[in-house]
């Protein structure tokens, strides 16, 4: 039955290729999808806009795109959209800077427990810097400081925009932003002093749990009564994907928190229901709308086929509740869970070809685009890692894959390719592309961000090869019953010097991304022109 059932998955599956195939035969790759166009002002597109781009390279994305229109859009839209941007401006660099200030101790945490795996000695007198600990550390810092805090900050920041308003209650986000990392604190502290729920992702005490489900539902009072402002008739994907998110992310923080209630198998599998959802439906959708928005604008061109965006949101949240269960496979809870997950990732085959067939559509012929742009870049990379890292996944959940990469760094390396390759790149992306707006001013070092994006793009793809690599290597080794497990162990030394060369990269990034932070905060550098904030004809252009 269950081979009936997986074989379902993959009929469907094809299904849903054909449907791609039919969808652009029928010509529902609609350019002039009007839905696709409430992102831009009248007579704006085709126009493209990068804010963090250099004067010189904004020309060059001009010419690029000799399709756009020589009159200036509306001027009460753009004031509209000003005004929808100052009222944003405080909240978003409050949030922005928390993000900074938690990327770089989860880096540090993260390379430090990178490094103990193969000189497990190293910092060993301090107890706080053990691996059980500083790995903790890196994780919470990272899902519960960076990632929440750009995501929110850029969907504050959006929010007003696409809703064509300004920002309601930005008292409540800040007093949201004060709580949860207070909660954040506490909860980092704890962990370091070996207080510890004993469930990944899940580890922070959940007293300090009830600061972080306080703080993030006043942060959604902002937006709730932001969106009950809307001057919009039709909701942007984006706005679906943001407040999915929000409304997704309490149910599985409160169920995964919720003490006293969980024991034995049951605990095992909430944990990792909680661990894959926390990735699926509230980081994923976060990312995802942040491409959606910034993408086009920076183009200059709507999304190809709005239709499949929406498709994309839907079958993510039909399919995605579920996976989270092939991590328990060859563990004794029920078979039909696991098969059910199985199938379930498989499925996700949809959601991600839909997305990666409309984006390939609407940067196609547009590619130069990546020479000039800081922010595409970091986008596009992010687009393609979320489809890389989703197959390989989707792939990952079959059983007999599972055999080997269960237990390895196989999966250590793959969750890096999603969360950071793809979640990571895409806020670094949008955070480029906004904080010249909330500043006011243009980044004073525009090569640091092409620094900043190489590094990174180099560590992940160091960091992924050597654990994938290894990671398979081991999991083979383990499963030879003639060859000691000691074995499966030193053969990872190399592989393992590899991931800390990688998470080295990255850190080095996270620190040339810091310190232009800083400087532009601080306005340091050479003088520079304001960013753009209203459109210039082509012909009034130098």
């Amino acid at each position: 039955m269950a081979t009936i059932i997986l074989l379902s998955a993959f009929i469907i599956s094809i299904v849903a290729l054909v449907f791609f195939i039919v969808a652009m035969i029928r010509g529902w790759f609609d350019p002039d999808s009007k839905g696709a166009e409430v992102i831009f002002a009248a007579n704006e597109i085709g126009n493209p806009e990068d804010p963090a781009a250099s004067p010189e390279a904004r020309k060059a994305l001009e010419r690029t795109s000799p399709e756009g229109d020589d009159h200036a859009p509306d001027p009460r839209e753009l004031e509209s959209r000003a005004a929808a941007d100052r009222s944003t401006d405080t909240i978003t660099f409050v949030f922005l800077s928390c993000a900074i200030v938690w990327l770089l101790a989860a880096s540090f945490a993260g390379l430090t427990a990178s490094i103990k795996m193969h000189e497990p000695d190293w910092l060993g007198a301090y107890e706080w810097l053990t691996f059980g600990r500083i790995r903790t550390l890196h994780l919470n810092a990272l899902a519960y400081g960076f990632l929440p805090m750009a995501g929110l900050g850029l969907a504050i920041w959006m929010l007003p925009r696409l809703l064509k308003t300004t920002l309601v209650g930005g008292q409540f986000a800040l007093l949201g932003a004060i709580l949860w990392n207070a909660g954040l604190i506490a909860g980092l502290g704890a962990i370091a002093a070996g207080f510890s729920d004993g469930m990944e992702w899940l580890e922070m005490p959940w007293q300090v749990d009830i600061l972080l489900v306080v703080g993030g539902a006043i942060v959604a009072v902002t937006l709730v009564l932001t969106l009950r402002r809307r001057n919009v008739d039709h909701l942007y994907v984006s706005v679906w994907y943001m407040g999915a998110a929000l409304f997704w992310f309490p149910i599985l923080f409160l169920v995964g928190n919720i003490p006293g209630v969980h024991f034995g198998v049951q605990q095992a599998a909430m944990n990792w229901w909680y661990g894959h959802n926390a990735l699926g439906l509230f980081f994923t959708p976060l990312a995802l709308a942040t491409i959606y928005y910034f993408l086009p604008k920076v183009m200059g061109t709507p999304v190809k086929s709005y239709a499949l965006s929406l498709l994309g949101f839907w079958t993510l949240a039909f399919f995605y509740g579920q996976v989270g269960a092939h991590h328990l496979i060859g563990s004794p809870v029920p078979g039909w869970l696991i098969t059910l997950s199985i199938v379930q990732s498989m499925m996700m085959v949809i959601p991600v070809f839909a997305f990666s067939v409309n984006q390939y559509y609407t940067m196609q012929g547009k590619l130069r685009m990546l020479l000039h742009s800081p922010t595409l870049r970091f986008l596009a990379f992010a687009g393609l890692m979320y489809a890389a890292s989703s197959v390989q996944g989707s792939f990952e959940a079959l059983r007999a894959i599972n055999t080997v990469t269960h237990f390895t760094h196989y999966t250590v390396g793959h969750a890096h390719l999603g969360l950071y390759g793809f979640v990571a790149m895409a806020l670094f992306g949008g955070m480029y592309f906004v904080m010249p707006r909330v500043m006011q001013r243009e980044w004073p070092y525009p090569k640091l961000i092409l620094v900043h994006f190489w590094l990174s793009v180099a560590g992940i793809g160091i960091y992924f090869i050597a654990l994938t690599f290894g990671g398979w290597f081991q999991g083979m080794a383990m499963l030879d019953a003639t060859r000691p497990f000691m074995e499966s162990v030193t053969l990872t030394l190399p592989y393992l010097k590899g991931r800390s060369i990688g998470g080295a990269l990255m850190t080095l990034a996270h620190v040339v991304f810091a310190a232009h932070f800083v400087a532009m905060v601080l306005r340091l550098g050479p003088a520079r022109d304001a960013p753009a904030l209203f459109y210039v004809p082509k012909g009034d252009r130098a």
